[in-house]
């Protein structure tokens, strides 16, 4: 029993010791990390802790802030001071209804701040100052019914500004409430009571930001104009409004619940003319490249511009000296040079000129076309075919007027030279030749009395596998249609040189 107490005793022993041992070990919590928050790295989460306000210290590391999900309703001025590394700040579902000037003044490295689903009401001329650097602004799901005329001066890096789902009547299109165009992609104010729109200023807004401006889910006026110009824009392909195209309606008989989805049932507008359209927008100008070749492009003004810039059809934004990849270049007066067309070069550019007598969004389109050049070898082989069919026809003519074929060389032997090779001569050519050396009178005797009544005929037997046969030689002038006059005459012995014996038939002459 002593050894069994011993025993347990330092078993429980070893347990304290490791407990201790265990926290101990535990990793510290992080300096001035606030109570019940998340700290990690560069990140502060304090999401969803039903927070009033916000914490009093947070880490000067901090890059991503998130303080949503909460209950607070109100920022103190200056209170991202020691803040100076943040990026991120997330306020979104809160309980804010207004901001209140100098709350953003020291977050001038702040790119990202989401003050989504909030009360807020109206925003100041003052309240996003200090916010030089943002470029994305979340504000949808407030009850935003006013927006000072200069409220977002100062946002010039400014890319995505989302006001959906608010309460505004109106908006000025013309200066965009003093937010610049130059880095505007994206302007989302879907689902507000947007009733009233200036269709002038909306034609003469740039195209990628017309490509990027959400306007559906609004009480639009069911005007002509707009219907076309819109209209426009969905047969470009512009994806904010061909991706909710259901879901623009107008007011057919101006009260809220005659609205009309106008893409699907445009017969309200049956009886609009395309020509109050015309004029709204400048047409872009059409051009055909191929890969390969060199492009230039210039940005052609009313007035000479102080600043030039482009944008690419990747929604890149150009200035001098040019693309980050270096194949499109700006030059010194402004113009857009590629040497090299690339596939990737398709689409439209557009530049932006600002002066002292421009208007500061005046813009030029280009809708440039990239293809590849007809492939050269088709038209390579089809040329030399051609040529190599005349060659070969050329050839055979002149084979066919000074090389006739060899059978007919015989007929023109006697007055020409044929280059033919020489025939074993035929058994009636051979027995032709032995009446002339029977002939007792020269062939060239001036004495000689031509008759065309006077034939010679030979009947001598085969030599050469005739097997005694009599054979019949006729002479070149035997007339085959006075044969009676022939007489048979027996000799024995031929006066042929060639000492043949045979039987000899001679025609009488006629007198």
């Amino acid at each position: 029993m002593v050894w069994l107490v011993r025993g347990i005793l330092l078993c429980t022993l070893r347990l304290g010791l490791g407990s201790l041992d265990s926290e101990s070990s535990l990793p510290p919590e992080p300096h001035n990390c606030p109570y019940k928050c998340v700290c990690a790295a560069d990140r502060l989460s304090c999401a969803g802790l039903g927070l009033r306000d916000v914490p009093a210290t947070i880490p000067a590391a901090a890059a991503d802030l998130d303080l949503s999900h909460n209950a607070l309703q109100h920022l103190h001025p200056g209170w991202l001071t020691p803040l100076s590394r943040l990026r991120t700040l997330r306020l979104g579902h809160n309980e804010l209804e207004v901001l209140g000037r100098a709350v953003f003044i020291n977050a001038s490295g702040l790119q990202l701040l989401d003050l989504s689903s909030n009360g807020l009401r109206a925003l100041g001329r003052h309240d996003l100052d200090g916010l030089g650097a943002l470029e994305i602004l979340l504000l949808f799901n407030n009850r935003l019914a006013h927006l000072d005329q200069h409220a977002f001066q100062g946002l010039g890096a400014l890319r995505g500004l989302y006001l959906g789902c608010n309460e505004l009547a109106s908006f000025s299109f013309d200066h965009l409430h003093g937010l610049g165009v130059t880095h505007l992609r994206t302007l989302d104010l879907s689902s507000n009571r947007l009733g009233r729109i200036p269709v002038p200023d909306l034609a003469a807004l740039p195209a990628f930001l017309k490509n990027g401006l959400y306007l559906h889910n609004n009480p639009l006026p069911c005007d002509c104009r707009l219907y076309h110009l819109l209209q426009r824009w969905h047969q470009r392909g512009l994806s904010a409004v061909s991706d909710f195209s259901r879901e623009y309606v107008c007011l057919a008989f101006k009260v809220p619940t005659s609205r009309v989805r106008f893409f699907e049932h445009s017969r309200v507008f049956e009886n609009c003319s395309e020509a109050l359209a015309r004029g709204l927008e400048q047409p872009e100008e059409q051009l055909q490249v191929q890969v390969g070749q060199s492009l230039k492009l210039h940005c052609n003004t009313s007035a000479p511009a102080v600043q030039v810039a482009w944008v690419s059809p990747q929604q890149e934004l150009l200035v001098a000296p040019g693309s980050r990849n270096g194949s499109i270049a700006v030059l010194a007066d402004g113009s857009l040079a590629i040497s090299n067309v690339q596939p990737w070069h398709d689409g439209v550019f557009v530049c932006m000129a600002t002066g002292p007598h421009l208007h500061h969004n005046q813009t030029h389109e280009y809708n440039v076309s990239v293809h590849y050049p007809h492939p050269g070898p088709e038209t390579f082989n089809t040329s030399y075919t051609t040529l190599l069919g005349c060659a070969v026809g050329l050839v055979l003519v002149l084979l066919y007027l000074f090389a006739p074929p060899c059978p007919g060389c015989h007929r023109c032997c006697r007055t020409c030279c044929c280059h033919c090779r020489p025939r074993a001569p035929s058994p009636l050519q051979e027995l032709s030749a032995q009446s002339s050396v029977l002939s007792t009178t020269p062939p060239d005797a001036p004495s000689r009395k031509a008759s065309v009544h006077k034939h010679v005929v030979f009947l001598e037997p085969g030599r050469r596998g005739l097997n005694g046969r009599v054979q019949l030689a006729v002479a070149e002038d035997f007339d085959l249609y006075s044969p009676m006059g022939l007489q048979l005459k027996a000799g024995s012995e031929s006066t042929s040189s060639t000492g043949s014996e045979g039987l000899m038939v001679t025609q009488a002459a006629r007198p």
